[in-house]
This record gives structure tokens, C-alpha cells and sequence, in this order.
């Protein structure tokens, strides 16, 4: 479960917003690992939030900081550690 102490949900994007605009703006923080936007499988339209993972643990504290809050695109971002994934219905 370490992993997911490196791992940012990041929501309330713009749906213009790319991975590749994600990874950019978050290696201000650090080293980004991986960033995706999630989009809808069916429209490939973004959902409007994405993950980033930075190489350590501190990187991601520092990118929590520096981003939750800030505005992209003009929409105020939510930065916040991720969760597991739910396997409820």
C-alpha cells in the first residue's frame, strides 16, 4: 500500500485539460511517474478528474500543497491523496 501514499486524485479539471497538461503542471512539485485524465470509455469525453503519481512520498505531500485549491483553466482543483479503489456496489 505504499504506492498509494505517491498517488493524487486530482478533480474538478477542466475537460479540456490532457494527461500531458496534468504531468506538466504537477512536475512543479517533482519527478511525475504517471498522470492520466480519466475520460468516458464510451464518448472518450474527460470525466473531469485524474490521477497523478509522483516518485516519493514527499513529492506528493508538496504537490498537495502547492495545487489543492489553485486554478487551472480557470476551475479551482481539488489535489488530494488517492483512495483504493471501492469494490462495493
Amino acid at each position: 500500500m505504499e504506492m498509494l501514499k505517491k498517488k493524487l486524485y486530482v478533480g474538478n479539471l477542466d475537460y479540456g485539460v490532457t494527461s500531458e497538461q496534468l504531468g506538466q503542471n504537477f512536475s512543479q512539485a517533482g519527478t511525475v511517474v504517471d498522470a492520466v485524465v480519466i475520460s468516458d470509455r464510451h464518448t472518450g469525453r474527460s470525466k473531469g478528474f485524474g490521477f497523478v503519481e509522483m516518485s516519493t512520498e514527499e513529492e506528493a505531500q508538496e504537490a498537495v500543497k502547492m495545487f489543492n485549491g489553485t486554478e487551472v483553466e480557470g476551475r479551482a482543483i481539488t489535489v488530494d491523496f488517492a483512495r483504493p479503489k471501492s469494490t462495493e456496489f
